[in-house]
């Protein structure tokens, strides 16, 4: 149970990260929404992410795994999407900084992963 918390801390952490570093994603709620959204994220990421991958299979064969970039931006999106439908104040406006955030939550997310020795 405490490594739930600890990966929903990371990904919240992650998340706020995106939020500092790129223009175009901004947060207005409160701390503690935070983690509500990286809960979200969470579930769009355990539950809809595969079955995307899946369906794209061919053109993550075609370009070496680069369309991933773009499928970690539909996740973020859709993230933004859900949180925005529950009045959580978390947007991503447009595609490019979707694109840009991903790759900030990623390699946030790995860094304080291999920092605290979580298991992915």
């Amino acid at each position: 149970m405490a490594e739930f918390f600890l990966k929903l801390a990371v990904t919240a952490i992650s998340l706020a990260a995106s939020v500092r570093l790129i223009e175009g994603i901004t947060f207005t709620g409160k701390w503690w929404t935070m983690l509500v959204i990286a809960l979200i994220f969470g579930l769009v990421n355990s539950i809809i992410k595969p079955v995307v991958k899946l369906f794209s299979l061919p053109f993550l064969i075609l370009t070496l795994g680069l369309f991933s970039l773009v499928i970690n931006a539909l996740m973020l999106k859709l993230t933004a999407w859900l949180s925005g439908g529950m009045d959580l104040g978390f947007f991503v406006n447009g595609f490019w900084p979707a694109v840009k955030g991903a790759l900030v939550v990623s390699i946030v997310n790995f860094l304080l992963t291999c920092l605290i020795g979580l298991r992915e």
